[in-house]
């Protein structure tokens, strides 16, 4: 099958590996099958940033949820050794404010904003709001929807009439 990877000309990535994006995509309707060629992908870049997003948007429409937990970590993990983070959050905070406007701090922010969303469709609401909360001290402008999570997570229950 041929497809036209130069539709992706912004991923930094082989050829073939476009091609199994493609693939994958235009196997939507057979997870199994769009996520062997998802998993390849992963397997052939490593870390590649491009992928592990286009991985984790994968897996959390298709709600593998664990697998898609499992690739914001692994995002988190490579911009936090990129940027040489702290691990405590409150010498990591200024910094993530100061720098926010920054396309890999950006990068981090949605990742952690995905997580907390994740981590509610996983159950685990106390998590899902502690990085929601986090998000928003950093998110004056509301961009990666911590907010709407947090109002979603926090809503009183309807009651039935």
């Amino acid at each position: 099958m041929q497809t036209n990877t130069n539709q992706f000309s912004w991923f930094q990535v082989p050829k073939q590996v476009k091609e199994l994006l493609i693939l994958a995509a235009q196997n939507w309707e057979n997870t199994s099958e769009s996520e062997k060629y998802i998993q390849k992908a992963l397997s052939l870049t490593g870390e590649n940033t491009d992928v592990l997003v286009a991985a984790y948007r994968f897996f959390f429409y298709k709600n593998n949820y664990f697998l898609a937990l499992q690739i914001t970590s692994q995002l988190l993990d490579k911009i936090k050794k990129s940027e040489q983070f702290p691990d405590e959050w409150e010498q990591l905070k200024p910094i993530l404010v100061n720098r926010r406007e920054e396309p890999p701090i950006r990068l981090y922010l949605n990742a952690y904003a995905a997580t907390g969303l994740v981590l509610a469709k996983l159950g685990e609401i106390e998590r899902a709001k502690e990085i929601s909360l986090r998000v928003q001290e950093i998110d004056a402008k509301h961009d990666f929807g911590a907010g709407i999570l947090m109002d979603v997570l926090t809503r009183p229950a309807e009651e039935d009439d």
